[in-house]
């Protein structure tokens, strides 16, 4: 199995990165190294993570050739609209110390559920990353968190279609409809929170499967969704658990087994949707 997707515009995206979310905790980069050094190639950050600084400060003192590595990053969603969108960006390159990126992502539809002109920022901030994308200044651009919905608007301005939309997907929550409407589009799905939370890794069904294929369970997640041709974004915070998430075993999961796990209860999800209030879902 290649480590790349190919996205529609011929570029290569490696199938497995790196989630850099609250990997640093506001200190440094060593993370972010070990990382690197566990061979990590795709790297994902945001302006809201305030990290990036973090980010481009671990590729630059890793000495690896910026073309190998992938970065993405996103404009937050108060920063949507044409102007403001393309001092975000500008911003990132500062911050990362780079002058272009692999991919940039609008991080969200909308600024709050109940924001009155989200189609209109929405469609001017992606204007921004038309341009970006035109410049050269990005290889690729998508989004994050975006449903059919919040799609169809944006391609009914576009010029360039998105390339990726990043959705929290998993085992318990794998927003099916929005995922085969990407894929008609030809967008690549790329999943945030591949492992889901602590009850997905728990759930008894997830610890007998991962048994059965002789995996631990993270493992065994990750490989279910790559198996659909969809690209994931794990976290970790030590060498050990990166390299497993990272070198998978070349396991195949039957057919029953994948159906199985794709009809199961809705478990583990985060609580973010684009349309409604933040929810509070589980205990942590």
């Amino acid at each position: 199995m290649s480590d790349c997707f190919v996205l529609q515009n011929g570029v290569k995206m490696p199938k497995i990165g790196y989630g850099t979310y609250k990997c640093t905790d506001g200190s440094d980069a060593r993370t972010v190294h070990m990382a690197l050094e566990a061979g990590y190639r795709l790297l994902d950050t945001a302006a809201v993570y305030k990290n990036e600084e973090y980010v481009g400060e671990a590729l630059r003192e890793s000495r690896i050739p910026r073309e190998e590595v992938f970065l993405t990053s996103k404009v937050w969603k108060t920063d949507l609209g044409y102007e403001k969108t393309k001092k975000s960006f500008e911003d990132s390159l500062v911050r990362l110390q780079t002058d272009y990126l692999d991919l940039f992502l609008l991080h969200w539809p909308k600024s709050s559920p109940d924001c009155p002109d989200w189609k209109k920022l929405v469609q001017e901030s992606w204007k921004a990353l038309e341009e970006f994308y035109h410049q050269g200044k990005v290889r690729a651009i998508g989004v994050s968190n975006f449903l059919p919905h919040h799609l169809k608007v944006l391609l009914e301005s576009a010029d360039v279609r998105p390339m990726v939309d990043q959705l929290e997907l998993h085992v318990g929550y794998l927003q099916e409809a929005a995922v085969q409407y990407c894929k008609s589009w030809g967008i690549q799905v790329q999943a945030w929170s591949p492992l889901g939370r602590r009850r997905v890794l728990e759930e008894p069904l997830v610890i007998q499967m991962a048994q059965k294929y002789n995996v631990f369970p993270a493992q065994f997640l990750l490989r279910f969704l790559l198996q659909q041709d969809i690209g994931v974004i794990p976290k970790a915070s030590s060498s050990e658990r990166m390299q497993q998430n990272l070198k998978l075993p070349g396991i195949e999961i039957t057919v029953e087994d994948m159906y199985l796990l794709r009809c199961l209860p809705q478990i583990g999800w985060g609580g973010e949707h684009p349309d409604l209030e933040r929810v509070i879902v589980e205990r942590p």
